[in-house]
């Protein structure tokens, strides 16, 4: 009798450790393998809005997941109605948050356009570090190219890849639209003041992904160049038509962006209002992106945390 109730118990507590370590979606799902369940939200009302940049959808994706039992569908809803960087900015910053409709609200975003001024005072807190990366088609025979000649380039002073050690061919430079993360980055690590020469509108493509489809589908693309944030190029829109430069002699990875050897490195954010509550759901998260824990989160989903 005594064995039988050992071994009962036994059994029981294998049960409750289980249900304890299964951390379940809101349709049911389990947790992504290897995440640790450590949700901080249990219902939808005490969830912050968050926005951002696109990025770092995968990230925010798997914070919901891990921090309030989202599903794989109801974090991709979320992330579907992103704002984007500029759009996110402007939203947080001018929020009436006299309003009764006001949410809690979080950023996951790259640096904001130097020329934006916000009345509102913001908080931002480094999170991870990512790249400007140059594209070319895999056709184009340079491998490298120098901080000052990309300026060149993009000021209209390069128009031609003999130039650089490359074929007698124009160079055709896409660029992206102003407010855009990845144009903020190129005007302060590579322009630095520096004006852009004009490009016609078909080469100034509004999202990321016109400009890699751009550079992969250009009649004669072994001729164009383009630009993007590493993350994003490498993980989310890669395609094997077009290849990544080295820039001044060292190419992009992971490592050599968590090092600095690659030049062109940012920090990207969380941003939250200066007037936050001290308990809100935004400061709440922040806090949870800014432990190990959110750490984890960040280099799990493949992004170089700080």
């Amino acid at each position: 009798m005594k064995k039988a109730l050992a071994l009962l118990t036994a059994c029981l507590l294998i049960l409750l450790a289980g249900c304890a370590l299964f951390d379940g979606g809101t349709d049911g799902t389990a947790a992504p393998t290897g995440s640790t369940p450590t949700a901080i939200f249990k219902s939808d009302e005490a969830i912050p809005k968050i926005d951002g940049s696109t990025a770092l959808i995968p990230f925010a994706q798997e914070l919901l997941k891990r921090t309030a039992s989202y599903s794989t569908d109801a974090a991709t809803s979320v992330t579907d109605a992103f704002t984007r960087t500029v759009g996110a900015y402007y939203n947080l910053a001018y929020a009436d948050t006299s309003s009764e409709d006001y949410q809690s609200t979080i950023l996951l975003v790259y640096e904001k356009p130097e020329s934006a001024e916000y009345e509102t005072p913001l908080e931002f807190y480094p999170i991870g570090v990512d790249a400007l990366v140059f594209l070319a088609n895999a056709k184009n025979p340079l491998e490298n190219l120098k901080t000052q000649e990309i300026q060149d380039i993009y000021t209209g002073k390069i128009t031609n890849w003999s130039k650089l050690g490359g074929k007698d061919k124009e160079i055709v430079a896409f660029q992206r639209n102003q407010g855009s993360g990845s144009q903020n980055l190129m005007e302060k690590l590579v322009m630095k003041g520096a004006a852009m020469a004009e490009a016609p509108s078909q080469l100034v493509p509004a999202a990321m992904a016109g400009l890699v489809d751009g550079l992969a589908s250009y009649d004669n693309s072994a001729d164009a160049l383009g630009y993007s944030v590493y993350y994003y190029a490498k993980n989310m829109y890669a395609l094997p038509d077009l290849k990544f430069l080295s820039v001044d002699g060292v190419a992009p990875a992971n490592d050599t962006i968590s090092s600095g050897q690659y030049p062109l490195t940012n920090d990207f954010y969380a941003v939250i209002r200066k007037d936050e509550p001290k308990n809100s759901p935004a400061r709440k998260l922040l806090a949870w992106i800014k432990s190990d824990a959110g750490k984890e989160c960040l280099t799990d989903t493949g992004y170089v945390a700080k």
